[in-house]
């Protein structure tokens, strides 16, 4: 794989019948989108494909999941994003999904059979939820990759506290007033620390018979500190504000199954391996990500790597080996920057970087149209921010044009977040009602985005039968590192996921 900064040109393929070039862009996250607008003025047909019909602003999702923003707020549609483009003809938006690659025809398959041709093809297909081989846990812990998902685990922790009220055994009511989240990394630490918010402050004055003051958020992680790609510092750090929160932070457990009923988890105490059950009715997960089941697609049609992950190893160009008109970017891409061209670094899986990735496949699409050499990705990285909680974050910033970073906690790093977030948000609109919905939050500690649909037509059976199984036993009161012991061994072939 060539190093250099700039990669021979291939010839693109000619258009005998004089039409433009037609470039497909798969998924309009934000590198996708991203790509789209970069190839605004570029003489070609851009056709954009999309399995729903909005792009989504997902570093705010756990927001629109915890009842703290609606989902218009985080959300635009496609179709009015992209509206210049389109009215000025070179731009068509479809909603559908795409089932397969056919790259021997230069086609891509869509649901119900469509061939859509293209000449340059750019992926943008994002990520999505990986349980490490137990898919069977999807149902009882979701994740948190669309607007479905948000709405979801809005649905199951607000229904649990209404199932609390309606319980009047004690040892019953616990399960209902426990909140598990699988994972410590961003999304696990955004979660936890804002269910500690609901249930403090934002429910604790609107049921009578519990107090949702009690109730109890724990956070599993099997490693050994929370927010593992985060300095240590700062690790420690929001360890500590999370326990500020309220919330209950188990390391080193490793989660063995899930189930309506509670979690399964394996600790070491004193060296020896301890298994442990964990009541709970509202499980949320964040542990792992596996890239879009189109990279296997991808790869099956081309031969190319795949990592670990399920993601697609490219050029340096972001193209696919051997087919330099087809393009990886996002999540989906196994990436690297080539600032420094005899050290690449990996590219970290979040939205600056695909943003980026999406705007030099675009660069590099134009440039190959016109017979010039494309050139190796270079990662510009800004630094990283994590909320917590209310008046709790970190943030790892690098200052432009130097090589210093400044690390910072508490409140002046959510007060940074925040802007941020609202900076970037897609349209005036959005960002005049998030900060409107968050200054109102701050005041009041009120969510008003807490209405969500009859849970007994949408959840599962099992999600809302309010008698526990007679072989769970449930978790005495105490901290999470006292949870009982499980009564029932774990499934079989299950594996240690958090």
């Amino acid at each position: 794989m060539p190093q250099n900064t700039a990669l021979a040109p291939t010839p693109p393929p000619n258009r005998p019948d004089g039409q433009r070039p037609r470039v497909v862009i798969v998924g309009c996250g934000f590198g996708g989108l991203e790509a789209a607008k970069a190839l605004s003025k570029a003489d070609v047909e851009i056709v954009v494909v999309d399995r729903t019909n909005h792009h989504l602003f997902q570093p705010l999702l756990y927001q629109v999941a915890t009842a703290g923003l609606p989902a218009p707020a985080i959300a635009a549609p496609i179709r009015h994003v992209l509206r210049k483009q389109i009215a000025h003809g070179n731009l068509t938006v479809l909603m559908g999904e795409v089932t397969s690659i056919d790259t021997a025809s230069n086609c891509i398959v869509l649901d119900g059979g469509e061939h859509l041709h293209y000449d340059e093809l750019i992926i943008a297909a994002g990520a999505t939820h990986s349980y490490f081989g137990n898919d069977q846990w999807a149902k009882y812990a979701p994740g948190l990759k669309t607007l479905g998902d948000a709405f979801t685990i809005r649905r199951r922790v607000l229904t649990a506290f209404e199932q609390a009220e309606r319980e009047m055994d004690p040892a019953a009511r616990e399960p209902w007033l426990t909140f598990a989240v699988v994972g410590a990394g961003p999304t696990g630490v955004e979660m936890a620390g804002t269910l500690a918010e609901i249930s403090q402050h934002t429910l604790r004055e609107e049921f009578r018979r519990i107090d949702s003051r009690r109730a109890r958020v724990i956070l599993i992680e099997g490693a050994p500190r929370v927010l593992g790609v985060y300095p240590e510092d700062l690790s420690e750090r929001a360890n500590e504000q999370l326990k500020d929160l309220g919330v209950e932070v188990l390391l080193g457990a490793k989660v063995t199954n899930i189930t309506a009923f509670g979690v399964h988890f394996d600790t070491v105490e004193n060296g020896v391996p301890t298994s442990h059950f964990l009541p709970s009715r509202t499980v949320v997960w964040g542990a792992g990500v596996a890239a879009s089941p189109l990279g296997r697609s991808l790869a099956k049609s081309t031969g190319c790597e795949l990592d670990r992950a399920g993601r697609v190893v490219v050029q340096p160009d972001l193209t696919v080996p051997g087919h330099p008109n087809i393009y990886v970017v996002g999540d989906l891409a196994s990436a690297k920057s080539y600032q420094d061209p005899a050290n690449p670094t990996p590219v970290p899986g979040i939205s600056p970087g695909a943003k980026q990735m999406g705007r030099k496949a675009a660069f590099n699409i134009i440039r190959r149209r016109r017979g010039l050499e494309t050139q190796a990705f270079r990662y510009f990285d800004y630094g990283s921010l994590a909320t917590i909680g209310r008046r709790a974050a970190v943030a790892m910033i690098d200052l432009p044009f130097t090589k210093k970073q400044v690390k910072f906690s508490g409140f002046p790093a959510w007060l940074f977040w925040l802007f941020v977030h609202v900076y970037f948000l897609i349209g005036f609109r959005n960002r005049i009602v998030v900060m409107w919905d968050w200054a109102w939050a701050y005041f009041t500690s009120q969510r008003h985005a807490r209405v969500f649909p009859d849970p007994h037509a949408l959840e599962p059976n099992a999600m809302l039968v309010r008698v526990p199984p007679p072989s769970a036993v449930a978790s005495p009161a105490g901290t999470a590192a006292a949870a009982t012991k499980a009564a029932t061994t774990s499934a079989p072939g299950s594996t240690n996921a958090a």
